[in-house]
C-alpha cells in the first residue's frame, strides 16, 4: 500500500545467472554462500534448500579443489536454484565446473593467474553460455597493486577490476558482473561509486567480512544502503559470520526498507512503551517466526497503542492497534474487527494468512485473464 521507491537505479547491461536476470530492469537479487564442506554433498544440498526456502535467488558454493568440483556436479543435479562456483588459484577447477553445469563462475583475478589462464576460463564460459563474476577483494589484491598503493584503497580496487575487465574486453566477452569488496565501509562505497561510472555491467554489492549477526548487519546496511540509495547495485550478498539463512533475511529486509524489493511480510512495529495494550515485542517475535514461510508481499503494522496505531494501520494491508478492552484490526486501511489478548497471535496470524491467500488468488486471476 506504500508508494514505490523514489530511488532511480543505474541502468546496467543485463546478464542471466541460470534463470535469474541480473541487471537491467530486473529486481535486485539476493544471494548467500554455503558454509558446509562441499565434499559433503547431502549437507550442502540441505543448506542450499534452506536458503532457497528463505527466498534466496542465487547461491554460491566454494569449490577449492578438483574433488570439490566433482562434488559440485552432484550438488547441481539435486537443486533447482542457480549456483555460482567460487574459484580461487586453480583455473582448471573453473573449466571442470563449467562442464558440470555451473550457472556462473566467480573468479578472483588477483589469484587466478596468467592471462592465458583467464583466456581459457573465458573460452569455457562462452562455450557453455555462463557469465563470470570478477570478484576483487581488498584482502587479496595483486602484489604489484599492493606495492603501488602501499595498502588497499578504493583506487587500488578499481584498478584491479578495470585491469581484468580489460582482459575480458580484449576477448570480446561482455557477460560478466563485478564486485569490489572491502571490509571497510568507506573504501567499498568509494570503489563501487567510481566503478559504476566506468562500466555498463551489473554490480554485485557486498561489504566483505562484515562481522557477526548484529555488527555485520549494521555495517552491511550502512554500506550497501548508501550505494542502493545512489541507485547502484544489481545483486547483493550480506556477508555475516552467522547462519547463511540470516544473510538472506537481512538482504530482503534491506531491500524492503528502501522499497526496492517486495517479498514476504514487511512489518511495521513500534518499540513498545508503557502505553502498550499488549506485549508488542513478544507478539512480533512470534509472528516473525511463524510467518517466515510467507513470500507474498504484504504490509503489516503492529502498534501497541492508539497514538500512532490508526495512522500506520490505514497505510498497511493489515494493521493492529492496541486498545482497551480489545485491540482494533484494520484491513486495507479500514476498521474490520477487534481482537482480545487471549489468543492475539493466533488470531492475527489467521487474518494475515487469509489475506495472503486472497492476494495470491487475485494474482492467479490476473495471470489467467492475461493468457
Amino acid at each position: 500500500m506504500h508508494a514505490p521507491s523514489p530511488i532511480k537505479r543505474r541502468l546496467s547491461r543485463q546478464i542471466h545467472v541460470g534463470n535469474v536476470a541480473v541487471g537491467g530492469d530486473a529486481p535486485i537479487s539476493v544471494q548467500s554462500m554455503t558454509n558446509t564442506n562441499t565434499l559433503d554433498v547431502d549437507a550442502t544440498v540441505g543448506q542450499i534448500q534452506q536458503l532457497e526456502k528463505a527466498g534466496a535467488d542465487i547461491v554460491r558454493v566454494s569449490v577449492p579443489d578438483m574433488d570439490a568440483a566433482e562434488a559440485f556436479g552432484k550438488i547441481k543435479q539435486r537443486v533447482a536454484i542457480p549456483l555460482v562456483a567460487d574459484i580461487h588459484f586453480d583455473y582448471k577447477i573453473a573449466l571442470r565446473v563449467a562442464e558440470l553445469g555451473v550457472d556462473c563462475l566467480r573468479i578472483n583475478p588477483g589469484n587466478i593467474g596468467r592471462e592465458d589462464r583467464v583466456r581459457a576460463v573465458v573460452s569455457a564460459a562462452r562455450d557453455y553460455g555462463i557469465p563470470i563474476r570478477i570478484g576483487v577483494n581488498a584482502g587479496s589484491l595483486e602484489k604489484d597493486l599492493q606495492k603501488k598503493y602501499g595498502e588497499p584503497t578504493p583506487a587500488a580496487l578499481v584498478e584491479s577490476a578495470m585491469r581484468h575487465i580489460d582482459h575480458l574486453d580484449r576477448l570480446d566477452f561482455q557477460e560478466f558482473k563485478v564486485s569490489v569488496k572491502a571490509s571497510d565501509v568507506f573504501m567499498a562505497v568509494a570503489a563501487y561509486r567510481d566503478l559504476a561510472t566506468r562500466i555498463e555491467q551489473p554490480l554485485h554489492l557486498g561489504i566483505t567480512e562484515a562481522g557477526g549477526l548484529r555488527s555485520g548487519t549494521v555495517k552491511s546496511s550502512i554500506g550497501l544502503g548508501m550505494l542502493l540509495m545512489d541507485g547502484i547495485g544489481d545483486t547483493i550478498r550480506v556477508s555475516l559470520a552467522a547462519d547463511p539463512v540470516e544473510e538472506i533475511k537481512v538482504g530482503f529486509d534491506m531491500l524492503k526498507s528502501l522499497k526496492l524489493r517486495a517479498k514476504g511480510i514487511n512489518f511495521i512495529a513500534c518499540p513498545s512503551c508503557s502505553r502498550q495494550n499488549f506485549d508488542v515485542i513478544s507478539t512480533m517475535n512470534q509472528l516473525e517466526e511463524r510467518l517466515e514461510d510467507v513470500m507474498t508481499p504484504l504490509d503489516v503494522s503492529v502498534i501497541g497503542c492508539v497514538v500512532n496505531g490508526p495512522g500506520e494501520a490505514k497505510e498497511t494491508d493489515i494493521g493492529l492497534t492496541g486498545g482497551s478492552p480489545a485491540n482494533l484490526v484494520y484491513i486495507d486501511g479500514k476498521p474490520a474487527s477487534k481482537l482480545r489478548n487471549d489468543h492475539l497471535v493466533d488470531d492475527l496470524e489467521k487474518l494475515i494468512r487469509d489475506k495472503v491467500r486472497q492476494k495470491e488468488q487475485q494474482q492467479e486471476n490476473m495471470i489467467a485473464r492475461s493468457v
